[in-house]
């Protein structure tokens, strides 16, 4: 699994010119699934985002995490995270999962970031086009991947 998170002011997710979730300060997940993906990154990504200390204390330094502060996560499921590039200029999604697999797979992550974080994570609409607005803090952008467990 592979996660692109943003420390965010707010952010909100459209779906046909309707804002179907949003949130204030906390996290925006991007994540994308591959058809390899287990119960242990579904856990990994997930307490990693949870544990991630991005956000600022007393002192101003990194040192709170999303837990700590109170904030919320909107997680948004995209595919285009396992895009590759290595042929010409369109870039392939081979390395995606197929949605059969990527939708309970992205629904059990959300719901172990839940668990983890003891609220409740927005999402998306799966498959859908969707028009995301955010306010990156910072700016703070961090690429998390299972494969690798940096």
């Amino acid at each position: 699994m592979r996660a692109l998170v943003q420390r965010v002011s707010n952010a909100s997710v459209s779906v046909d010119a309707s804002v179907c979730a949003s949130i204030d300060r906390g996290l925006l997940v991007f994540c994308g699934v591959s058809a390899s993906d287990s119960r242990a990154d579904i856990d990994w990504l997930a307490h990693k985002i949870a544990s991630l200390r991005i956000f600022d204390d007393a002192e101003g330094a990194m040192n709170r995490s999303v837990v700590d502060c109170g904030g919320e996560i909107l997680a948004i499921s995209q595919f285009t995270l396992y895009a590759s590039t290595r042929k010409g200029a369109r870039p392939s999604y081979s390395g995606a999962a197929p949605p059969a697999f990527a939708l309970p797979t992205f629904e059990s992550f959300v719901q172990t970031l839940e668990r983890a974080t003891g609220r409740a994570v927005r999402t998306g609409v799966f498959g859908a086009h969707m028009h995301i607005a955010l306010t990156n803090d910072g700016p703070v952008t961090l690429w998390l991947d299972s494969a690798s467990r940096e």
